[in-house]
């Protein structure tokens, strides 16, 4: 259970330092970026399978429909939330994303309710209470509706849902999402290309360089939230998912000199004393193991 919560935890801070990778590809279109990520992602799958032989498993995943279902589900939710986060860090909208990041564990909460079973203490509600009006305090500051971030939180949520029930090995579930939707991905490439807005047309080795090693960036902290969602609550992977935003909050304030003042600090504050209260109520509780998926 411990590597299992190591290996999430490594998946959100990778994640965190994902905005200066997609900054650096920023003369790409995001449409472009998201396609390079899934291609790439697939190529270095179908390297990693051939290695560990996992072809018997995929096998009987592609003859188990409901599992296969499951399979097409994450392709289409996480193509949906990498393109809005690609689109919102390249637009200048990193503190968009990162709200999108802290509401998500508390979509998740509510789908570990609906779609797992789990219970919660009165120490656990009064931490997701917390959380609630910090992010509730953080939308207003914004004042707007959060368009970006519910689409982002919303997505992920259901993707963590729906990979859980597929009960697949990481790099098994990870191959069968991305092949779902690389042919778009690859035919989105060529077209780009043919219109001069790829990373040929562009004719920076840097810039290609990064848009191929996009699929490994991609690859290794899907396969890191793979192995540690098989073995932990989904609520409580739900709320190291404040990892991430956060990293997301340091560089957007330190690295991008985004504006972030007082009240700001006191949004945030609320939900980083969530995250400490709930992650206590589960270590002490012993809520380590999560109930089996059904299938």
């Amino acid at each position: 259970m411990q590597k299992s919560m190591i290996s999430a935890m490594m998946a959100y801070v990778l994640w965190g330092i994902l905005p200066i990778y997609w900054k650096a590809l920023g003369p790409v279109s995001p449409l472009y970026i998201l396609a390079s990520r899934i291609f790439w992602s697939f190529i270095f799958c179908m390297i990693f399978v051939e290695f560990t032989h996992k072809w018997p498993e995929i096998k009987i995943i592609i003859r188990d429909r409901k599992r296969l279902g499951y399979s097409i589900l994450c392709g289409l939710l996480v193509s949906l939330n990498w393109y809005t986060f690609i689109w919102a860090v390249n637009a200048n909208y990193i503190i968009d994303a990162s709200l999108g990041y802290y509401i998500n564990p508390l979509v998740v909460v509510l789908f570990s309710f609906l779609f797992f079973g789990e219970k919660f203490n009165r120490l656990e509600m009064a931490s997701i209470a917390l959380a609630l009006i910090g992010v509730l305090f953080i939308a207003f500051q914004l004042g707007k509706f959060p368009v970006i971030a519910l689409v982002l939180a919303i997505s992920f949520a259901l993707y963590g849902v729906f990979k859980k029930k597929l009960n697949a090995s990481p790099i098994v579930s990870l191959i069968l999402e991305t092949a779902v939707v690389t042919p778009f991905a690859f035919g989105a490439m060529v077209y780009l290309e043919s219109q001069g807005q790829g990373v040929i047309a562009l004719g920076d080795p840097l810039v290609t360089a990064l848009a191929v090693l996009a699929g490994v960036a991609t690859a290794i902290p899907l396969l890191l939230y793979a192995k540690g969602i098989q073995e932990i609550s989904f609520s409580l992977l739900g709320f190291f998912q404040y990892i991430t935003p956060t990293m997301m909050l340091f560089l957007g304030v330190f690295l991008y000199k985004e504006a972030f003042n007082l009240t700001d600090l006191l949004g945030f504050s609320f939900i980083w004393i969530a995250l400490l209260i709930f992650s206590y109520s589960k270590v002490k509780s012993g809520k380590a193991e999560p109930p089996e998926p059904e299938l």
